[in-house]
């Protein structure tokens, strides 16, 4: 088995040395005792988690449910079944969050055209409806 330094394990996976050690503190990497040497030897397959891990984030996954799919990953009795509601759910999600984007965008070019561009900042319609109720 091949072993990595924290700052192997970061240049492999182009995560920060930092976000490796929050990883670790939020439970998605183990515990690694240091050695005599005060360095700490990752398991080459870290480099496969942690690629995960930045995947799963890079699909909307938040850490909570990173740790969940990390977990029914390594349950014997996980079926794809699972993972695929998982990944429905995120889908709802990403839709509600879509929508509210859009609410929120035509909102802000309503605004926008109320504004000429010119004056005084204390005469500015954008800010003064961001005042009202």
């Amino acid at each position: 088995m091949s072993f990595l330094t924290t700052g192997q394990l970061a240049r492999e996976t182009g995560v920060n040395i930092e976000t490796i050690r929050y990883y670790e503190k939020r439970g998605l990497l183990p515990k690694v005792p240091r050695k005599a040497s005060g360095y700490r030897l990752w398991p080459e397959e870290m480099v496969r988690r942690l690629r995960f891990i930045r995947h799963a984030q890079e699909l909307g996954f938040s850490l909570r449910e990173i740790a969940e799919l990390l977990s029914l990953r390594t349950d014997q009795n996980t079926s794809c079944y699972e993972i695929k509601k998982i990944a429905d759910e995120k889908i709802t999600d990403i839709d509600k969050k879509i929508r509210a984007l859009q609410r929120i965008k035509k909102a802000l070019k309503k605004l926008s055209k109320t504004c000429p561009g010119n004056g005084p900042v204390s005469d500015c319609p954008i800010l003064e409806a961001m005042e009202k109720d």
